[in-house]
């Protein structure tokens, strides 16, 4: 068949190799857009990162290769050569394609960027970002001639992500539902999640306001455990110095385990949600202090698997329909109350849960929306300077 044209995906996998988690994010897209009909091509970078690259590579190729996608992927190395497709037909595709998706603005190679047609900015950590770009710290976003976010509350009144005097694309992430069935077996895990206990970036400081990371967020529902009397688990990427939260999170009765043991590889991520009874999901300072909308991609994974997600409410109401599958949750009562309702009646949530995968996040309806929203005129946008970031 032939394709409808090509897509380039560009962001950081090789740099967070094993993190499983991570890069379902990407293929939920690079998956997603082919089965519309669609070439692609994973568009990364290890040019300025530190570590074994040949090992990062290995990683990307084996998970390009497990997918039906061991020619759609290229990685810029320190040596100045690229490992998967090489240069000249990277520059081609790039040149010919029909956009060029920059994922939170990772591709700064100014001859690729250069040569595409239609350059689409995709926010996946709404509000970092463009208070960075308010403060002059950093300003990822100039030189594209769409904005896409995952913040599907930015605009609104009571929304405090700045817009930057920017027109946004709002959209949910996608789940290529073929790639996450639901779950056949009953679980054998309790409430579970996967998370970064700080992640990439600090906290930051705008207009009079401190916006937190989840580990300011995670502290308010530590006794969730004693509370209920029921069990969690954490796949918790967290540093051994982090000694008083952890003792906290002990204390409190959480049972910890290493993403690494679970989650380091695509299919054993999808594995460790599927054995999962529901997710538990504590999101990062910035997201509800901001009033959102922002929706976890890992969340959607466990809906699709027919696991209900217990979010915290970062202004879902809004957007998707709750109280069946999904719940929200502001304060630790909330969340209590919130796990006790799945508890009283698992399959139906399950259900649930599984139908509104299905009706919202099905990466055919996500993505053939979104190419209709950033779509139009081929236009060139001149390329400013992007300053780093000093958060």
């Amino acid at each position: 068949m032939t394709p409808r044209g090509r897509i380039a995906i560009a962001g950081s996998v090789a740099q967070k190799a094993h993190n499983a988690g991570h890069t379902w994010q990407f293929l939920q897209y690079l998956l997603g857009f082919k089965r519309l009909g669609w070439e692609v091509l994973l568009l990364d970078s290890l040019e300025h990162a530190g570590g074994d690259a040949a090992e990062s590579v290995a990683y990307v190729d084996a998970v390009m290769r497990e997918h039906g996608l061991a020619d759609a992927w290229t990685v810029a190395l320190p040596s100045g050569g690229h490992a998967g497709a090489p240069r000249g037909r990277v520059r081609r595709f790039v040149q010919d394609a029909d956009l060029l998706l920059n994922v939170m603005g990772f591709c700064a190679d100014e001859e690729l960027l250069g040569l595409a047609r239609r350059r689409v900015f995709l926010d996946t950590d709404p509000g970092f970002a463009q208070m960075w770009c308010e403060l002059g710290l950093a300003d990822v976003l100039s030189g594209h001639d769409a904005h896409v976010t995952i913040g599907e509350r930015i605009g609104r009144p009571d929304c405090e992500i700045p817009t930057c005097g920017l027109e946004w694309v709002t959209t949910p992430q996608p789940v290529v539902l073929d790639h996450w069935p639901r779950a056949s077996d009953p679980p054998r895990r309790p409430f579970t999640s996967v998370a970064s206990w700080r992640g990439a970036y600090g906290p930051v400081d705008y207009a009079g306001k401190r916006y937190g990371l989840r580990v300011h967020e995670f502290r308010r529902f530590a006794r969730l455990p004693a509370l209920t009397g029921r069990a969690f688990e954490l796949a918790l990427a967290i540093h051994a110095a982090e000694t008083p939260d952890l003792a906290l999170l002990r204390d409190s009765g959480w049972s910890l385990v290493d993403p690494a043991d679970v989650a380091t590889t695509p299919a054993a991520y999808r594995a460790f949600i599927a054995e999962s009874t529901a997710e538990l999901m504590v999101a990062k300072g910035m997201y509800v202090q901001a009033r959102s909308g922002w929706f976890s991609e890992r969340s959607i994974c466990y809906l699709a698997a027919g696991r209900p997600v217990v979010a915290q409410d970062t202004g879902l109401g809004d957007l998707y329909p709750l109280g069946a599958g999904l719940l929200a949750f502001d304060t630790l009562d909330e969340a209590a109350a919130c796990v006790e309702s799945i508890a009283g009646d698992y399959a139906w949530h399950s259900e649930a849960a599984r139908a509104l995968a299905e009706e919202r996040f099905d990466s055919d309806r996500v993505l053939a929306r979104l190419l209709e929203q950033v779509g139009g005129a081929r236009r060139r946008t001149p390329r400013r300077r992007v300053v780093e970031a000093a958060a």
